[in-house]
């Protein structure tokens, strides 16, 4: 294997991982769908299935790629020869693709915003940020050009290679994620009112809990972790024999909750500090900080720390979702790396130009009643990230050879066995279960007249 296309270190691959799933999931994401769902229960319900569910499909992404040591697709083809196992690996490309096609959208918008509050155009007396927000989602140009950047910068990064290229960027990109997050919370835990931010978080109201907010709790913790579309199948297949994959594994969980907490600690203080509704959906993060900060000192300087911090994590989870396609169709060594980047960002930027237009131009134009931007995200976030975990929890349990996934589950750490059994249990039961079970309670399946 290349060294440009192999991990340096233990450090670079849990930064690189953990990039991977702290992005869009935990500080866009995870605030608005909470606030949607009830708050505190959601967040309770959110811990739970990361845990439990999350944890044990990562730990499985880990060994499939590490013990192929191939890319997604590849990975099943070798690991499950002549079967039709090698489809798991094709519909994770297809995910994120389709990820990448509404995912790209709202990098788009975190350009845009970067762009207004570096230039200071952001926090002027007498601005609505409510319609600052719908301006710019609102604007076919100005939508298509955060599009555009954000795909080039994609490009540009991932055309360098795993080493010199994702990992690097990673090493510096995740600490200042957490140092200005920690930044924020502080300034957000000191506003007048913030308490009845942190009583909406953290004080559960199981009352509020529908089908429907479990399949977002699951499907969120699939997204925040970066599982189901064996994204990390292929950034593992790049990983050295001497790692646990339990630790690292362990690590990026820990650090997906603990940022999970960081972001509604210091979202929803402010969005009750400030009069904000915690319902205002995609456009909560958007609307309610250049607000707020606009009351503070050093309002422009915070929120241009934490414009730059969630454009960092946005482009570290955007990694992993153009690696996964461009390791499929680069992994038999026959196309350049550099073309096949170039291309594939050029077709993801046209096929994401639906969900950037759905607040403008196709502002009319509903799929099931929904956006573009919202039926796909939809799509993909509570439909092909559960099913393609339920795919992946079946293949390594009844279709990858056990001495291997026991080999690669010890290999490079002093886990006890107990662990392995316990993980063994909750994928064979606990998590093909609850995707069922969740989504036949979406579908009222259990629902009393």
């Amino acid at each position: 294997m290349n060294n440009k296309n192999q991990w340096s270190s233990k450090f670079g691959f849990i930064m690189a991982s953990a990039g991977a799933a702290v992005g869009l999931g935990a500080i866009w994401k995870f605030p608005y769908i909470t606030g949607m769902s009830g708050g505190g229960a959601f967040f309770i319900i959110f811990v739970i299935f990361t845990v439990l569910i999350g944890l044990p499909l990562l730990i499985s992404e880990y060994i499939i790629g590490r013990g192929a040591g191939a890319e997604a697709i590849s990975a099943y083809k070798k690991l499950a020869p002549d079967s039709l196992w090698v489809w798991v690996g094709r519909f994770g490309v297809l995910g994120c693709f389709l990820l990448l096609s509404f995912y790209s959208v709202v990098g788009g918008w975190v350009i845009i915003y970067t762009g207004l509050s570096i230039s200071g155009n952001m926090l002027q007396e007498g601005i609505d940020y409510a319609k600052t927000f719908g301006t710019v989602t609102g604007s076919a140009g100005i939508t298509t050009l955060g599009l555009l950047l954000f795909t080039v910068i994609n490009v540009l990064i991932i055309a360098l290679g795993v080493r010199n290229g994702i990992e690097k960027a990673n090493k510096y990109m995740m600490p200042l994620l957490f140092l200005f997050f920690i930044i924020l919370v502080v300034r957000a835990l000191t506003l007048d009112g913030a308490m009845e931010g942190v009583k909406f978080f953290l004080a559960p109201d199981f009352s509020n809990i529908s089908g429907e907010s479990l399949l977002y709790a699951l499907g969120q913790s699939f997204f925040a972790l970066a599982v189901g579309f064996s994204c990390l199948v292929t950034y593992s297949s790049y990983l050295k024999k001497d790692v646990s994959l339990t630790f690292s594994a362990g690590w990026v969980v820990s650090m997906n909750i603990f940022v999970s907490l960081l972001a509604g600690l210091a979202i929803f203080p402010v969005v009750f500090a400030y009069g904000f509704e915690p319902t205002e959906g995609p456009g909560l993060l958007f609307m309610m900080l250049p607000a707020a900060f606009s009351q503070i000192p050093l309002g422009g300087q915070f929120l241009s720390l934490f414009l730059l911090l969630f454009l960092f994590a946005t482009l570290t989870s955007s990694f992993s979702l153009y690696e996964i396609i461009v390791a499929a169709f680069t992994a038999k060594g026959t196309r350049s790396r550099k073309k096949v980047t170039w291309l594939t960002g050029l077709i993801v930027f046209v096929a994401a130009i639906p969900a950037a237009l759905s607040s403008n131009l196709l502002a009319d134009f509903t799929l099931f009643h929904k956006s573009v931007f919202d039926a796909t995200d939809f799509l993909v976030s509570n439909i092909m990230l559960p099913v393609g975990s339920f795919l992946i929890a079946m293949f390594i349990i009844h279709r990858m050879d056990q001495t291997l996934v026991k080999e690669e589950f010890f290999l490079g750490s002093a886990t006890k066995s107990f662990y392995y059994k316990l993980w063994r249990i909750l994928m064979t039961w606990a998590v093909p279960i609850t995707i069922v079970i969740v989504f036949l309670n979406m579908l009222g399946i259990f629902k009393q007249e």
